[in-house]
């Protein structure tokens, strides 16, 4: 039983993390996903739009994910790879080099990615986005029954 494990925010989850996540999941026959909890995002100079709890449960809903646990900071990474079992750690490529410490007690892959994946805004930016461009038609008043 091969264990990877991955981590992200995964806010406006969309088809270029799912597809991330496969390949993950790809290395070995468990993927479990590390999700940023709000505060750690805020930490790392983002602003969520979707609130953690519902982030969880959808990273949590994929048929490619085996487990999620939060992800509190950058320091509990070690611990568990440990705790979980963990095998193989799969980042994206944007990564290389800077998770190698954790080389002593698995291995890391870094996947290459075709771009950001990033939805996070970061925090100063998200007051500034003005309104959807989207129009929608006013509501037709109710016909009366003839």
């Amino acid at each position: 039983m091969v264990r990877v494990i991955t981590y992200g925010t995964f806010d406006l989850l969309r088809a270029v993390h799912l597809d991330f996540l496969e390949r993950a999941a790809a290395l070995g026959d468990e993927l479990y996903v590390g999700v940023s909890t709000d505060a750690f995002s805020r930490l790392k100079g983002e602003r969520c739009l979707i609130g953690f709890e519902a982030r969880i449960r959808l990273v949590g809903a994929l048929r490619c994910v085996s487990g999620v646990i939060p992800e509190h900071g950058w320091e509990q990474k070690p611990g568990d790879v440990q705790r979980l079992g963990v095998d193989i750690l799969g980042v994206g490529g944007e990564w290389t080099g800077r998770l190698d410490f954790l080389r002593p007690w698995c291995r890391v892959v870094y996947l290459p990615r075709p771009g950001s994946l990033s939805t996070a805004v970061p925090g100063e930016r998200i007051s500034q986005r003005g309104s959807s461009p989207v129009v929608l038609p006013k509501p037709q008043e109710p016909r009366a029954p003839a």
